[in-house]
């Protein structure tokens, strides 16, 4: 792996735009974090905690803060107890289900929130800010449970986590255990904050979790783009296919830039200059000739998916908004996360064609019927052991389960709205069930991918062996990518088990291993 990759980022929280790469830096903890000391930083910050506290002494009725939530809005709360109810709500809220938020997802999470509180919109003192802050600092960590969420009036349960894990309960990522906040919060002698007024729904009614996750597949989803490109070439080089399919002069014809940019890559790794004027080799099967389409839907899409996902992780996605400034309490949505919804709908819909795509052309070249010549399944014995060994065959089929299962997770989310909460929340955005499908969809791509990348360098090796391939003819650039992966993999003589490969070639895939493309 490069060592740069292992540098540490120096981040500060001061307001200004966090970038996708950032809230990535922070998740894989590589994250240098700190909080703005600044002072009109500070003042800002504290301006709106300040004039929701003189509000309530004035007017005696602000929502959330002397009302009950949501439906409940019509019930007022004597003013002793007031300061008891951000406790209640996170408290009520902590009925998340399902498996647990990796540690990576939940740092993403936490930062997603600061982001947002830190726009100085949603009446929180710094001193929360400055609470937040230190969990990452410290990777103390919330466990958050995934399940629970339905997208708008923010992600309440999940979020709930957060607010309890401020004020010393639940229970944290620790040096690689989960364990009670409390006990660790003792032990380095971190004091439980207790929330005022406005905090507890301050914290909990955004979409820190969706946007956190969405964070998260972007970069995924980014890397599984170029990396299907880079496998197409070998696969095009193992198939013996016709390397003019991705020419320049093809595409100028049908100007999607991402489309273009990916046959561009495909058409520089294979090292052939502009077309004839007629090739003997015609037309490749779709899966090859179409690579371009089907990744550039991916490809040009990116750009409005990040757009989409950097404002609302810089957005004040809560509710109700408070401007400090010009003393009002404004009531809205902000909280809906509708915009991550769609765009997480739409990247789990490219992102398992991609799967799609490298399962078809996996199928092509363990065939006898489409290879081109190479041994079935691949299999690199040869004489009167051939009969017994099978190659990638599992593999093959594994890969088409994998596919499977991905294709069948792209059923869109955001469609499945329900009424909750006594028709208060009667339309809601199902955002974070679909950043969690998305998740679950490029898991299952990526273990494709996994397949793929092993058996398209299989195939190189086998017509290396045959004299059908001079690797010198290819860019060094597919060159280098080729010995990268015969570091990591043997070739496939002897069948033997495939399981710790392909976990290894996930875990390269998510560590974004192979430096692939200039952009």
């Amino acid at each position: 792996m490069n060592s740069a990759v292992l540098q540490r980022t120096q981040i500060v929280f001061d307001g200004t735009a966090l970038s996708i790469d950032q809230v990535n830096t922070i998740a894989a903890g590589r994250g240098d974090i700190s909080l703005s000391d600044e002072e009109s930083f500070v003042a800002r910050i504290n301006r709106g905690a300040e004039f929701l506290d003189s509000l309530w002494q004035k007017e005696g009725v602000i929502y959330g803060v002397t009302t009950g939530y949501g439906d409940s809005c019509t019930e007022s709360i004597p003013a002793d107890l007031v300061e008891e109810l951000p406790h209640r709500l996170f408290t009520f809220h902590g009925c998340g289900m399902g498996e647990v938020f990796t540690l990576e997802q939940s740092r993403a999470i936490v930062a997603a929130r600061i982001a947002s509180l830190a726009k100085g919109s949603s009446g929180v003192r710094f001193r929360l800010l400055q609470q937040l802050v230190l969990l990452l600092q410290k990777d103390i960590i919330p466990v958050i449970p995934q399940e629970g969420s339905v997208g708008a009036s923010g992600d309440l349960t999940p979020l709930s986590y957060v607010a309890a894990v401020l004020c010393g309960e639940r229970k944290v990522w620790y040096r690689g255990h989960q364990r009670d906040t409390a006990e660790v919060f003792d032990e380095l002698q971190i004091e439980p904050l207790k929330l005022y007024p406005k905090e507890g729904l301050a914290i909990m009614n955004g979409t820190a979790a969706m946007t956190g996750l969405a964070c998260l597949a972007y970069k995924r989803a980014e890397y599984l783009a170029q990396l299907s490109a880079r496998i197409t070439s070998m696969m095009s080089v193992a198939l013996d296919g016709n390397a003019y399919h991705f020419d320049s002069a093809l595409f100028a014809v049908k100007p999607h830039p991402g489309q273009n940019q990916i046959a561009k890559w495909i058409h520089d790794d294979l090292n052939v200059g502009a077309a004839p004027r007629q090739n003997s080799r015609l037309q490749d099967r779709y899966s090859l000739r179409c690579a371009p389409h089907v990744v550039g839907v991916l490809q040009d899409s990116l750009p409005w998916l990040q757009q989409f996902i950097h404002n609302e992780l810089n957005s004040a996605n809560d509710n109700p908004i408070i401007d400090g400034e010009n003393e009002r309490v404004l009531h809205g949505g902000h909280f809906y996360g509708g915009h991550i919804a769609f765009a997480m709908d739409s990247l789990k819909n490219a992102v398992a064609n991609l799967s799609d795509l490298l399962d078809r052309q996996i199928a092509q070249l363990v065939d006898v019927k489409f290879n081109n010549g190479l041994p079935a399944n691949l299999s690199g014995v040869t004489g009167p052991r051939r009969s017994i060994n099978h190659g990638f065959k599992a593999v093959q089929i594994g890969a088409s389960a994998w596919t499977a299962e991905a294709l069948k997770q792209t059923m869109p989310a955001s469609v499945f709205s329900r009424s909750t909460e006594c028709h208060n929340q009667d339309k809601v955005s199902m955002g974070t069930i679909a950043a969690r499908d998305c998740i679950r969809v490029l898991q299952l791509t990526e273990q494709t991918t996994a397949a793929a990348l092993m058996i398209a360098w299989q195939g190189i090796q086998l017509r290396v062996r045959s004299g059908g391939v001079d690797l010198e003819k290819l860019s060094t650039a597919l060159n280098t990518t080729i010995r990268q992966i015969g570091d990591e993999f043997s070739f496939l003589e002897e069948d033997r088990e495939l399981e710790q490969p392909l976990r290894k070639f996930v875990s390269l895939i998510q560590q974004r291993h192979w430096r692939l493309y200039e952009n």
